[in-house]
């Protein structure tokens, strides 16, 4: 069907924003408003929060599995020391490559020794804590890590986390497993109360009566004391120097990208070799910036917001495209392969994380790949001028910078 036939019909002819046919969106309603009637019942205030699932942009088209989630919606378990709260598999179906846990623990508040089934990256988003640790060659480490700052724990590794002073300490927890629990860990306690008395006064040399007094419930989080100096911990475990780095401080990495819009700090094993099955990025981006056009070839992208507002459209095969809002707290996940942007919507930096299930950081950025196919070629797909198509960015740029 020709133009001039869409017309006689009253639709609508696609336009630069506007490319489909049939038309999706509320531009079919322009002269209908009766058609956009919503009379049931509404909860405004989750509505408030996704503008763009209200009122998508016209280039939207279908719809896909929702890739939003959010830690907010998550209920906590409290307890006495702090609390935790989770997103699964179970809780966001998309999640299939990542679990996420959001928890804090009060100063001197113990998540107690425990181990996973699968591997755990972490990062600091406020305060600070003591980490303590066992390698698989048996070698001790003990650190502190800050806002900033991140550790990652090989499946099986036996591991404490506690919060340190004046404010304790929040983090965020992403296992290489979407069906990975919190909830469901390996415990000091549970083991201990599990085993006969004799067999554990046997594996320790002591008598049985030692053990009369062991917990017969998990702690999982509880009080304690603050731990003493750090120097003091790390002599009392044994601590030997020259081990595998437990900790890497992401926050004061050179950036794999930086400037007027922005910046991308990797975590992968090309500078943090220890972290083998997962990498990560703390993208920053400031008003009126965004996260370029781009996609991941090797990886799904658990992203978790730290602070700003966030739109982000995600494009699949299809076509599919669709864009939703992000605030601090909330969850997101990007196939692999699909392609994406992620731009700041307020006044405030906008800075989350992206994770990935994979030992290197990998991107193909949009930019980069036009700039390196001859410019008639381009050209003859999509109607712009080889001059015009000279001053497009030369190569990545991880953030648009600011003009």
């Amino acid at each position: 069907m020709d133009t001039s036939e869409n017309a006689e019909l009253g639709h609508e002819v696609p336009t630069l924003g506007n490319p489909d046919l049939p038309q999706e969106g509320e531009v079919n309603i322009a002269d209908r408003p009766q058609s956009n009637t919503m009379g049931g019942p509404q909860n405004e205030v989750i509505e408030s929060q996704f503008p763009n699932q209200m009122h998508a942009p016209a280039t939207d088209i279908s719809t896909q599995p929702f890739f939003w989630s959010s830690f907010n919606i998550s209920p906590r378990r409290v307890q006495r020391g702090g609390w935790a709260r989770e997103l699964t598999k179970q809780d966001f179906h998309i999640s299939d490559e990542i679990a996420g846990v959001n928890m804090y623990l009060e100063p001197g508040g113990i998540r107690e020794l425990h181990w996973h089934q699968t591997a755990e990256w972490a990062v600091m988003t406020r305060g600070k804590a003591r980490v303590t640790t066992l390698s698989r060659s048996g070698l001790p480490a003990v650190e502190d890590v800050e806002e900033g700052d991140l550790w990652f724990f090989p499946a099986g590794t036996p591991h404490s986390l506690q919060g340190l002073g004046p404010d304790g300490a929040e983090f965020v927890l992403a296992f290489d497993d979407g069906d990975q629990s919190e909830s469901n860990t390996l415990l000091l306690t549970d083991w201990f109360a599990h085993t006969p008395p004799e067999v554990l006064a046997k594996n320790f040399g002591v008598a049985q009566e030692v053990f009369s007094d062991i917990p017969l419930h998990n702690l999982w989080i509880f009080p304690g004391d603050e731990p003493p100096a750090l120097e003091v911990d790390q002599a009392a475990a044994g601590v030997e120097w020259g081990m595998e780095p437990v900790i890497f401080r992401l926050s004061r990495s050179k950036p794999l990208y930086e400037n007027s819009g922005g910046s991308i700090q990797i975590a992968d094993s090309t500078n943090y070799e220890y972290s083998s099955t997962v990498a990560a990025a703390l993208v920053t981006v400031e008003p009126g910036s965004m996260r370029e056009l781009h996609w991941h070839p090797n990886a799904d992208e658990w992203q978790y917001y730290l602070r700003g507002s966030a739109r982000m459209t995600v494009f699949n095969t299809g076509p599919h495209a669709n864009t939703t809002d992000f605030r601090a707290g909330d969850v997101g996940v990007v196939r692999k392969n699909f392609g994406h942007y992620i731009e700041n919507t307020g006044d405030d930096v906008l800075q989350f994380l992206e994770v990935f299930r994979t030992d290197k950081y990998e991107e193909i950025s949009l930019a980069n790949w036009l700039s390196h196919v001859p410019p008639q070629l381009v050209s003859a797909h999509l109607n712009i001028d080889p001059a015009i198509l000279a001053t497009f960015p030369r190569g990545a740029q991880g953030i648009t910078p600011l003009r």
